[in-house]
């Protein structure tokens, strides 16, 4: 059965691989699928029961992406993408990750050099053949050659994004937990723990018919190719390549499979260790009675299995969150002195990086964005839209101030939320900021983020962000790096003098909740944390489809053990306020 997440990912598919056909990814027909699939994700209806009619009645919809919804729900393919995927393969995709390879530059690698994967461009690179292309030339070259390097592109253990994984993992799940079969399901491993890149998906399901499941895993829409098919296990491979393996177990032995299977492999060494200390055993049936040698392992009586908290209660442990997982002292902390008040999603009462139409990649009016953020109970919201120096995206100082006053026109309606005119600053290459210091002042709130020159030294990199956090109009330095997982690398930076200047001038790091950023990320994270630098976690949402984001960032701010009472947007709107307004007094 079609699904709105399927929908949602044919189109997704459909302007990768349009912008590769086309040769620009600001053509007609991307931009027309790009609209399309904001008006569909905004719509609350089940679009997959919608008729042709009422599909172009939908903002953006336009006949023919509303015929391919209806060709994807009827038969399981939409012929227009099936052309495109085998004119352009995963291995060539790939190559669109690359900082540098445009859709127009891949089609002159690829018509000029014959260059369909990344182990081609390599070769091309090492034999100097790209330089010889229009519009390319040494320094180019030199820089896809870094990038492809940094990003981990080559070698066999090829590594997914999370932006790219977690998505796929999400709707495998709703789709199996859609069975009635079905008791319980949850995608475990690194993707789970919340790690940037993942080498496969594993999904756990308990179930008491697992042919069933496993009768609907084989014939899923995503698996391109089987590798195993078991009574209890099935492995495949997807059209990008990436294996997802899925197990089912008996709904009593399920927290017990979901612990083993989330791993990683050095914490479950840890536990069973500790299992062991105590007379017990632990595997990915459950945790057993092993007081008496002389019982056969199936005759051990069962302490713990249905669970994953009964498990660590059972061996004396506070519950330990699946993100902290990777043995770095979780265990000790969870059977000493405890893991403290970690951040919760339920813990957020605002977001305080936010985008409306009014920045040029904004895609969400301003009433709609503080509608969907008044419907999440915020307490606060911070709009911040970019700053004049933006090229394209950014608006003048007298574009802000009619900004200003249609946010408080609008803000009228939400009495229970304190709606702020805020900024997303840019950070210049020498650590400017847009607009003159006394404008910037007016500003309730401003996040700074870099978004060019990421080519710099480290230390023109450091200083430029530490001029950015001493200035007294900043409350917070936006993704750190400026990095996307798995397609551009951020900055390079001395995080220990960056992580310094924040704790001395009190401005907040963000963890920035969007998959493909996760800036700064949770090694970063827990460096803060040690130094008590304040965080704030936001979605940079552009759109109101987006603010889900925020549970990301929550989880990525975990996985740096970040406490509840470190994180600036868990406190009530009174001291709030008064931390975002002590810069003023910096600036007197």
């Amino acid at each position: 059965m079609t699904t709105k997440r399927d929908v949602m990912a044919m189109l997704s598919e459909l302007i990768t691989l349009t912008a590769l056909d086309e040769g620009s990814p600001q053509s007609f027909k991307v931009r027309a699928y790009e609209k399309a699939s904001l008006g569909l994700e905004s719509d609350g209806r089940d679009i997959t029961t919608l008729k042709l009619s009422e599909l172009t009645g939908i903002s953006g919809v336009g006949k023919a992406t509303a015929s391919k919804v209806r060709e994807l729900v009827e038969s399981g393919t939409v012929e227009k993408l099936e052309k495109l995927r085998a004119k352009y393969p995963p291995e060539f995709v790939e190559l669109s990750r690359i900082p540098g390879l445009g859709p127009k530059t891949l089609k002159l690698v690829r018509s000029e050099l014959g260059i369909e994967n990344v182990e081609q461009l390599t070769e091309a690179i090492a034999a100097e053949k790209l330089r010889t292309l229009p519009g390319l030339g040494a320094t180019s070259e030199a820089k896809i050659a870094k990038a492809v390097q940094r990003l981990g592109l080559t070698g066999k253990d090829r590594r997914t994004p999370i932006a790219d994984a977690l998505p796929l993992a999400e709707r495998l799940v709703a789709d199996l937990e859609a069975l009635p079969e079905t008791v319980e399901v949850q995608f475990c491993g690194s993707l789970r723990r919340m790690s940037e890149t993942i080498g496969d998906i594993d999904i756990t399901v308990s179930s008491l018919e697992p042919s069933v499941v496993m009768d609907f895993v084989v014939q899923h829409s995503e698996v391109a190719d089987l590798v195993v098919n078991g009574e209890t296990k099935t492995s495949f491979l997807t059209r990008a390549g990436l294996q997802v393996d899925v197990r089912v177990v008996s709904p009593d032995q399920f927290g017990a499979a979901i612990l083993y299977f989330t791993g990683s492999k050095v914490h479950n060494i840890a536990l069973r260790q500790r299992a062991i200390d105590r007379k017990m055993l632990l595997n990915e049936y459950g945790l057993m009675d092993a007081s008496n040698e002389d019982l056969e392992a199936s005759e051990r009586p069962v302490i713990a299995s249905k669970t994953e908290a009964e498990i660590y209660a059972a061996l004396e442990l506070e519950f330990i969150p699946a993100p902290l997982r990777e043995a770095t002292g979780e265990v000790e902390a969870a059977g000493g002195d405890g893991l403290g008040e970690l951040i919760q999603r339920s813990h957020i009462r605002g977001d305080l990086h936010y985008h409306t139409d009014q920045s040029g990649d904004g895609r969400s009016t301003v009433a709609e964005m503080i509608a969907e953020a008044a419907a999440l109970g915020y307490e606060y919201l911070a709009i911040t839209d970019h700053g004049v120096d933006l090229a394209i995206n950014g608006s003048t100082a007298e574009e802000m101030l009619e900004h200003r006053d249609r946010i408080a026109e609008i803000a009228v309606d939400y009495p229970d939320m304190t709606v702020l005119w805020g900024c997303e600053l840019n950070i210049g290459p020498d650590g400017g900021l847009d607009y003159d210091d006394e404008f910037r002042a007016l500003f309730d709130y401003t996040v700074a983020s870099v978004h060019s020159h990421f080519d710099q030294s480290i230390p023109k990199q450091t200083d430029r962000l530490i001029a950015a956090i001493a200035d007294p109009t900043v409350n917070s330095i936006g993704h750190l790096t400026g990095r996307y997982i798995g397609r551009r690398p951020g900055i390079e930076i001395d995080y220990d003098a960056v992580l310094e200047a924040l704790a001395h001038y009190d401005v907040a790091l963000e963890v920035n909740g969007a998959l493909q950023r996760l800036d700064a990320a949770s090694d970063v994270v827990r460096k803060a944390v040690e130094r008590q630098v304040k965080l704030v976690i936001n979605t940079d949402s552009h759109h109101t489809s987006e603010l889900g984001r925020m549970e990301y960032g929550v989880l990525t701010a975990q996985r740096g053990w970040a406490p509840k009472d470190l994180v600036v947007n868990t406190r009530d709107r009174a001291s709030f306020m008064e931390w975002a307004n002590h810069r003023k007094s910096r600036l007197s």
